[in-house]
């Protein structure tokens, strides 16, 4: 994106969150995640769709007659459970609707998010990483690689709550791709809108040892090239921001060397960023792409102890 388009889109409509979803199971970390996008919604006047989506497999065997949506056990389950999800305060002052949906959990999300032109989705994940991974999936992945708009997923390390009800401190980190470069948008508005300070991130692969070879350091010495290395992408990373833009504080540009969601971690913990901010590609196949443990983006979210927004390309 060129620096003169990324000013424009800094600068427009785009980033008001008119409608926000809120996906739930009830669970602890969909709690964590509904005070988030209760926060949100309230800092842009957003209109906050909390809904559950209930499977679409019968528990029971189908009788003669089919039975109304609405008189099921697991329907009737989930609506005094919506009930007491939305009786707390923290909605309270928030304008909102509870919706119940039955479907498979992306088609359902979805469909929702074209109906309702939801500019944020939420999410919470219990992180499941390894085995567990590849058996079982990841629906929140499947998501923010789906989605058209940005995804805000809560893991399971992210505390209760936003302090002050602001983010703080935002982190971006890129890989100066099409899709991270389009992330940067909305990390700079969110900065803006926070007054939060900004952060931007490449890290460095260091070159494995197996390619390293006799002739890869002639002439120079490996410390001399890593600070070449980081000096030069901190220079990249210093053009990144559009001219005019007006944060609260000037940015600060970091280069790491570290493997890639290690790294972002760790800086993360370091200036204790209270959102990550990342680009997601688009891949082959979604569906396969959740079943792989080492995707950074998942990996970031799951170990993250702050939200992290991930934005398609």
């Amino acid at each position: 994106m060129e620096t003169l388009e990324l000013k424009e889109s800094v600068t427009s409509d785009n980033f008001f969150f008119k409608n926000i979803l809120l996906a739930t199971d009830f669970s602890e970390v969909s709690r964590k995640a509904l005070a988030y996008a209760a926060a949100i919604a309230a800092s842009y006047g957003s209109k906050l769709f909390l809904v559950h989506v209930i499977s679409p497999e019968p528990r029971w065997p189908i009788p003669i007659e089919a039975e109304p949506p609405e008189l099921r056990s697991d329907w009737l389950d989930a609506e005094l459970a919506m009930k007491a999800f939305v009786s707390g305060d923290i909605v309270k002052s928030t304008c909102h609707e509870a919706l119940l949906e039955r479907g498979p959990i992306e088609d359902v999300l979805l469909d929702l998010m074209q109906r309702n032109d939801i500019g944020l989705l939420v999410l919470g994940t219990h992180g499941r990483g390894g085995l567990k991974k590849l058996i079982l999936g990841s629906s929140a992945e499947q998501l923010f690689r789906l989605a058209s708009c940005p995804v805000l997923t809560v893991g399971p390390r992210v505390p209760d709550g936003m302090k002050e009800n602001r983010f703080r401190h935002i982190l971006f980190t890129t890989d100066f791709g099409s899709a991270s470069l389009h992330a940067l948008s909305h990390a700079i508005s969110l900065a803006i809108e926070h007054k939060a300070k900004l952060t931007l991130l490449h890290v460095l692969t260091p070159v494995p040892v197996v390619e390293a070879g006799p002739l890869w350091y002639v002439g120079t010495d490996i410390l001399d090239r890593e600070q070449k290395a980081r000096r030069e992408t901190v220079e990249k990373l210093k053009r990144l921001i559009p001219p005019g833009v007006k944060l609260q504080s000037d940015p600060e540009f970091l280069a790491a060397l570290d493997y890639v969601p290690g790294g972002i971690l760790k800086i993360a913990d370091g200036c204790q960023a209270d959102l990550i901010v990342m680009g997601v590609k688009r891949v082959a196949s979604v569906r396969a792409s959740a079943h792989l443990p080492w995707a950074t983006a998942y990996e970031v979210v799951c170990r993250a102890k702050c939200p992290v927004l991930t934005v398609r390309a």
